[in-house]
């Protein structure tokens, strides 16, 4: 077995070692030399490409244009919301230069004094302010609503604990951002484009998730409404894993975006924005991964199947390359994402290591023995079960197998979901349990003081007010002892 896996730490002795190293050794991403950021390679910038062109093509679907606007926001833009820049003001990354020179004792370069900005500009923590400042130019009349834009890019939020792709003070996300005509059409999109982040992780991640509303205390910076997908991860923790914001009417006001409406009066426009980021790729590898390292849903895997043969010599070598390559090429034909493996410089057992521990769902081996009977060994990543069987109609094989993988690590997750998802009433209950993890849905008085104290004694926090739970008799709140206005999921979060 490979030196990568045998100092894998296990889930059961430390889960936050095992995340952070199986990260790294599974060549997803690595820390750079800048604090609180992170380097993505190759193999986990593929995940997320996939990520990224599953997500673009529902957007589109729904009407939504790409665009893209500066990094760079004027300080002043920020202030003209009031909840918004308090939300964000203790993350802000601040440039207040535009030049350097060499010192003068020669040590290297400094920045030039005179060289300061007559106005300090944000690295962008989100787009809202930069983008409703262009709309007020886009927008005049009821007929040029809705704006319905989404950008792909980078934010910057300065994090004191960072753990790579969780929370890192750069990411990688997209933040979509509408104008509406009425409330109606803004909160029907901000729900819209919830469920439709829903859909697309449990479809293409196999993430079983919690859909619900945010309590106010827990809501984006200026929105009305932030609805959100909860995950939980196998340590029972929560991971928020999407959000989406009806903005309401606050970033038209504060930027004064109006428009004339069909009965020829002024209105100011209606927003939402909403967006998830590259920490979907640590609920992929919490979620799924084991022991061994990752396993990937075959949606979203780079190699869906990888082909090794065994082999010694040249001569046996040209006799695999010209039967595993053919059905390379037939598999890919039928749009899988395949390696055929043939490379000298690695032992197969080697191979088998890595392959594993970066989670390719299908494995097939042939050796000489398989060459000689028209048989491959064929092994699933999910269950590690292994079979031989024959060569012939492979193909069909393995795409029933890849769709059965999808199909069961969600079911497994969603097994792990309900099975941690308690409902409690009795305060010192919930305080003796929740620290071992997982999702009580406990009546809540709605109230931020008995939300901040449940936070202060536990550190569990409302994640959210479910849609799918039954609401008409939540029942006494469990901390104060007035009767609750909802029951809600509170858990410990990442």
């Amino acid at each position: 077995m490979a030196i990568e896996l045998k100092n894998l730490t296990k889930r059961a002795d430390n889960y936050s070692a095992w995340y952070n190293e199986l990260v790294v050794k599974a060549d997803l991403a690595e820390q750079s030399d800048v604090r609180g950021c992170m380097v993505i390679k190759p193999y986990g910038y593929a995940i997320w490409e996939k990520i990224q062109q599953s997500l673009d093509r529902r957007f589109k679907e729904t009407g939504v244009q790409n665009v893209y606007f500066p990094m760079l926001i004027p300080k002043s833009f920020l202030s003209k919301e009031a909840d918004h820049v308090e939300g964000f003001a203790k993350e802000c990354a601040v440039v207040t230069h535009y030049r350097l020179k060499n010192a003068s004792d020669g040590s290297g370069v400094v920045v030039d004094p005179e060289a300061k900005l007559e106005e300090e500009l944000i690295i962008r923590p989100t787009s809202e302010t930069t983008i409703w400042n262009t709309y007020r130019k886009w927008i005049h009349s009821w007929r040029d609503l809705p704006v319905l834009c989404n950008q792909w890019c980078n934010v910057m939020r300065w994090e004191m604990r960072t753990r790579l792709f969780l929370r890192t003070s750069e990411f990688l996300w997209q933040e979509g951002h509408t104008a509406h005509a009425t409330r109606e059409e803004a909160e029907a999109r901000a729900k819209q484009m919830i469920r439709l982040y829903a859909d697309f992780v449990e479809n293409e991640m196999a993430i079983p998730l919690v859909v619900g509303v945010k309590s106010e205390t827990e809501r984006f910076a200026g929105a009305l409404d932030t609805y959100t997908i909860e995950a939980m991860m196998q340590d029972g923790k929560a991971l928020q894993s999407g959000t989406s914001h009806f903005l309401g009417q606050n970033f038209g006001k504060a930027f004064d975006v109006q428009f004339v409406d069909k009965e020829n009066k002024l209105d100011f426009a209606w927003a939402t924005s909403w967006g998830v980021s590259t920490r979907l790729m640590g609920a992929l590898i919490m979620t799924h991964s084991d022991d061994n390292g990752l396993v990937l849903p075959p949606n979203l895997a780079p190699i869906q199947v990888v082909i090794v043969p065994i082999y010694k010599g040249d001569d046996e070598r040209t006799a695999f390359d010209e039967k595993l390559q053919a059905l390379a090429d037939s598999l890919r034909c039928r749009g899988l994402s395949v390696k055929y493996d043939n490379a000298d410089n690695k032992r197969p057992g080697f191979k088998f290591a890595d392959y594993e521990l970066k989670g390719v769902p299908v494995r097939l081996v042939m050796g000489r023995r398989d060459l000689q009977n028209g048989t491959i060994e064929v092994m699933r990543r999910d269950t590690l079960e292994k079979e031989t069987v024959a060569i012939q109609g492979i193909e069909e094989r393995v795409e029933t197998l890849l769709a059965d993988i999808q199909k069961n690590i969600f079911t497994k997750a969603k097994t792990f979901l309900d099975a941690h998802i308690f409902p409690c009433d009795n305060y010192d209950e919930f305080k003796a349990r929740v620290k071992d993890g997982g999702f009580f849905l406990c009546p809540w008085d709605g109230t931020a003081e008995t939300e901040a104290k449940i936070k202060d004694d536990t550190q569990a926090t409302v994640r959210c007010i479910p849609f799918d739970s039954d609401q008409s008799n939540p029942g006494i709140d469990m901390v104060s002892g007035k009767p609750a206005v909802c029951r809600a999921i509170i858990a410990r979060s990442y």
